[in-house]
């Protein structure tokens, strides 16, 4: 149930901090290992795919970037699956989507370790390896529990931090690769695999939805959150396809590269460029946290400010204004996966559930248009043929998933169904 003595939440964000946290969101760890894949799968039009992508993203940004005009209030995916759909389907949202964030949170926070172990290799040992998780989520979550102003900042400079170096790689990749040997041409690969590097790439750009959960504290969220879907996403568009440029101008045999970015880097100005980078893949890991947990939190916050969830994670704290319990559950629970999941399966079962929350998201727009048609928002034309077109990437893409996958959304999917029994159960 609700608590109607909490202290209500502060409307701090403005559109280039929401901007930054679509870029903080999506641009992860993945783009230090992507250039690679990419090429593996479809040669020299490499390039091409992460465009064709773009595109393919755009519908789903298109969507988002809709629903966000219609509501004020925190909660995001689950605010429209809920207005939509109701209760039941917006609890479900609610786990999905947390779900999405904690496995992919558990992912990049061991990256970080992995990462750090380039510099001190102890690091991946069982003992260090705890100390640094804790150190890692530890603190990002005590700043954010703190204050939303001061968790704002620390987003913003993540994101200036993790584009330096890639954009330092850019720069002199592009001034300088002519003085370094060319690598032989790429020869075509055995089979192109155009939907596998689709897939991976619509994955990649996936994470500018944790922006829209904060809605509650986003000054104006009818015309700042739109303007930071459409604008982070071209940001991001270059960023990824720059590099991957740089990265087949500079790396032999890229195909074959475990640490295509850092090799690029080494090949430009040697070693030192190799710790630039793999410092970048260190502080691109932690904003990514630190981006997720300003939304996050406020997606639990949601869920029990209106009933579903429990009571505590709707409370904010008196002093902090912040939803102080929802961000120290959503520390130890990353630290949990963190310390405990396997990355691999982490990132996967992320991304499959992670169509789940755009499928819904899809067919809660075209519902939402009939269901409130006099909201003053953002009207997209063609919004349902458009919503209709991300439906069914979503399921050509889902009948990919891994068995392993399927029943572990099917194990959320049961645990949010109790979920919603037991509340309904509840006064409000």
């Amino acid at each position: 149930m609700t608590n109607p003595a909490s202290p209500p939440l502060v409307r701090a964000l403005g559109r280039w901090t929401m901007t930054a946290l679509v870029v903080n969101g999506v641009i992860g760890s993945a783009i230090f290992g992507l250039p690679d894949d990419i090429v593996r799968l479809v040669g020299n039009a490499a390039p091409l795919a992460y465009l064709l992508a773009a595109a393919a993203m755009l519908v789903f940004i298109a969507v988002f970037a809709e629903l966000s005009s219609q509501f004020t209030e925190p909660g995001g995916p689950y605010l429209y699956a809920r207005e939509a759909f109701g209760r039941f389907w917006g609890v479900e949202m609610g786990w999905f989507t947390w779900l999405v964030r904690l496995t992919a949170a558990a992912a990049n926070a061991n990256l970080f370790v992995i990462y750090l172990g380039e510099f001190w290799p102890e690091a991946t040992q069982p003992l260090p390896r705890t100390l640094m998780l804790a150190g890692l989520i530890g603190a990002l979550t005590l700043i954010n529990y703190l204050g939303v102003t001061g968790a704002a900042r620390l987003s913003n400079l993540f994101t200036a931090a993790k584009l330096l170096p890639l954009a330092l790689l850019i720069l002199i990749g592009f001034a300088f690769s002519r003085l370094v040997p060319a690598p032989a041409p790429l020869p075509p690969p055995a089979e192109t695999k155009w939907m596998s590097a689709f897939i991976i790439l619509l994955f990649t750009y996936g994470g500018f939805d944790m922006a829209l959960i904060p809605a509650g504290e986003c000054r104006d969220t009818r015309r700042d959150l739109p303007f930071a879907l459409f604008t982070g996403l071209a940001v991001i568009t270059t960023i990824y396809v720059l590099l991957q440029l740089v990265a087949m101008r500079t790396v032999p045999n890229l195909p074959d590269s475990a640490r295509p970015l850092a090799d690029a880097a080494r090949s430009l100005v040697g070693p030192i460029g190799a710790s630039l980078i793999a410092v970048g893949a260190m502080v691109s890991t932690s904003g990514y946290l630190s981006a997720q947990l300003i939304g996050v939190p406020r997606l639990t916050f949601a869920l029990a400010q209106r009933g579903d969830f429990p009571a505590a994670f709707g409370a904010v704290h008196p002093r902090f204004r912040t939803p102080h319990f929802s961000i120290l559950a959503w520390g130890v629970l990353t630290f949990a996966l963190a310390l405990y999941g396997n990355f691999a399966w982490n990132v996967g079962l992320s991304g499959a559930a992670r169509l789940l929350t755009y499928g819904l998201s899809c067919a809660a727009l075209i519902k939402l248009r009939r269901l409130r048609p006099e909201v003053s928002a953002l009207r997209l034309p063609a919004g349902d043929l458009i919503a209709g077109l991300g439906l069914l990437l979503c399921v050509v893409m889902a009948s990919g998933m891994e068995l392993g996958h399927v029943w572990a959304i099917a194990l959320v999917a049961a645990i949010a169904a109790l979920n919603w029994t037991l509340a309904r159960r509840v006064p409000r």
